[in-house]
């Protein structure tokens, strides 16, 4: 999204100038949802690449990124030090209370916090975080408590979409793109 979108007012995109912590829901956001089993039970997870080199680009500007997921999985383990996201919290079940800790220890406070989530489980963060985000796949009752919707599904550009449009936000967009048009990273 860009930040000449109509879906972006003047006082999300202050708010999205604020953020320091990303803190992102696993499945429904960085997956499309669905869990997938092979026939000897383990779990396989499907995760968009341009969502990762969102992320990867997002904590060079500086800013933290966290997974706060309410399941438990090697596949969540893997990605996050794939992309070297540091603070992965698994089993989560009161996402508020995880987040609030995680700020504490950071040092931040919650309007500092951009958190995307996609059920109910979601809905107390997505409230009360400096910029709350759901998924267009999120139930309707979940999106409305939202500042805002992703264009793109979860599992198929959303975090990307976040994490490009906090770049544009806080002033990094041109120098994350004259790092890729001169071949400098």
């Amino acid at each position: 999204m860009s930040l000449d979108s109509p879906l972006l007012d003047s006082q999300l995109v202050d708010r999205l100038r604020r953020v320091r912590l990303l803190a992102l829901d696993v499945d429904g956001v960085l997956t499309d949802g669905r869990l997938y089993f092979q026939a000897d039970g383990v779990e396989i997870k499907a995760f968009h690449t341009h969502d990762g080199h969102g992320i990867k680009l997002a904590q060079r500007a500086g800013i933290v990124v966290a997974f706060i997921t309410g399941r438990d999985s090697p596949m969540v383990s893997r990605r996050a030090a794939a992309l070297g996201v540091k603070h992965v919290f698994q089993g989560a079940e009161k996402k508020l209370t995880v987040l609030r800790e995680l700020c504490s220890r950071l040092g931040l406070e919650l309007e500092q916090v951009a958190y995307c989530g996609d059920d109910m489980p979601d809905v107390a963060p997505i409230r009360r975080a400096g910029v709350g985000i759901s998924v267009p796949g999120a139930p309707a009752y979940i999106r409305k408590h939202a500042d805002w919707v992703t264009e793109s599904e979860g599992g198929h550009g959303a975090v990307r979409e976040i994490c490009d449009t906090l770049l544009q936000a806080q002033g990094h967009w041109d120098a994350v793109l004259d790092t890729y048009l001169h071949g400098t990273t």
